[in-house]
C-alpha cells in the first residue's frame, strides 16, 4: 500500500479547496491521504453537506476506503481505488454547490477507462464558487483546448438557500494532454448583460443591467425570469 500522506486542513484559509484537491490528485495518482483540521478557517468547520457529497462521490467513483465521512467531521482518511467510468447521480440534500462537487470528480474521469455521466443536484450559483455558466462558458472550452471531451449541462437552476437546481457532467477518457498557452486575452468583439431571477422583482434585474451598462459598452441586455427557490445572478459575455 502506499504511504499515507499527512495533510493539514487548516493551512492557508482553512476553507474547503485543500480537501477537494487532495480527493481529485488521490483518484488520479492512487495515492491515499489522511487530512485533519478540514475547515478549521470556517465559521462552521467540519464536512457541511457540500463537502461530504464530494467526498462521497469520489468514494463511489474510485471504490475508495473511507473513514471520517460524516457531516462535521474534521477529520478524514481516503484511500483510492480504481476510478470506474459509468453513470453517477449525487444529491447535496442542500443549496451547495454542484459546480465544486464536480471540479471534484470530473479530473479522475478523465482518465477512466471508459465514459461517464455524472449528474448532481444542489445550487448551481452559488457565492465563492464557480457557476454553472462559468464552468460550460470558461472551463470547458479550455479543457477542450487541451484534449479533454466534457460537455457540462445546466438542467434547472439553484440559488442559496432553496437549492433544488441540477447539472449533468458527461466525460470520455482522454486519449492524450496537451498543453494550454494563454498568452493574450484577444479581441473583445461585443459585450452582452442578462440579470437571471427567481422570486425577485423585476426591477432589481433591471437596476442591475442599467448598472452594468454605465461602465460597459453593452450590444444586449436582458431580463429573465426563472421559476423556483428565490436567487439572482447577473451574467456577462
Amino acid at each position: 500500500m502506499e504511504r499515507m500522506i499527512a495533510l493539514d486542513g487548516a493551512q492557508g484559509e482553512g476553507g474547503g479547496q485543500i480537501l477537494r484537491s487532495a480527493l481529485s490528485l488521490s483518484m488520479i495518482t492512487g495515492q491515499p491521504f489522511e487530512i485533519s483540521g478540514i475547515r478549521a478557517g470556517r465559521a462552521r468547520p467540519g464536512l457541511l453537506r457540500q463537502h461530504l457529497t464530494a467526498v462521497l462521490a469520489a468514494k463511489e467513483i474510485c471504490g475508495a476506503e473511507v473513514s471520517g465521512d460524516e457531516l462535521g467531521s474534521q477529520w478524514l482518511r481516503f484511500a483510492p481505488g480504481k476510478v470506474r467510468g459509468g453513470e453517477y447521480k449525487f444529491a447535496i440534500g442542500s443549496a451547495g454547490s454542484c459546480m465544486l462537487v464536480l471540479q471534484t470528480v470530473l479530473p479522475a474521469l478523465w482518465f477512466a477507462d471508459s465514459p461517464a455521466r455524472v449528474e448532481v443536484s444542489g445550487g448551481t450559483h452559488n457565492q465563492s464558487a464557480p457557476s454553472a455558466d462559468f464552468i460550460c462558458r470558461v472551463w470547458e472550452p479550455l479543457l477542450a483546448k487541451m484534449g479533454i471531451n466534457q460537455h457540462t449541462t445546466l438542467i434547472k437552476h439553484g440559488f442559496y438557500p432553496a437549492g433544488g437546481g441540477a447539472v449533468v457532467a458527461k466525460v470520455g477518457p482522454v486519449a492524450s494532454l496537451s498543453g494550454l498557452q494563454l498568452i493574450s486575452r484577444g479581441e473583445t468583439v461585443r459585450m452582452s448583460a442578462e440579470a437571471l431571477l427567481a422570486a425577485v422583482p423585476y426591477h432589481v434585474g433591471e437596476r442591475e443591467v442599467m448598472s452594468l451598462e454605465a461602465y460597459l459598452p453593452l450590444a444586449d441586455k436582458k431580463v429573465r425570469v426563472l421559476e423556483g427557490g428565490a436567487g439572482r445572478e447577473i451574467r456577462c459575455r
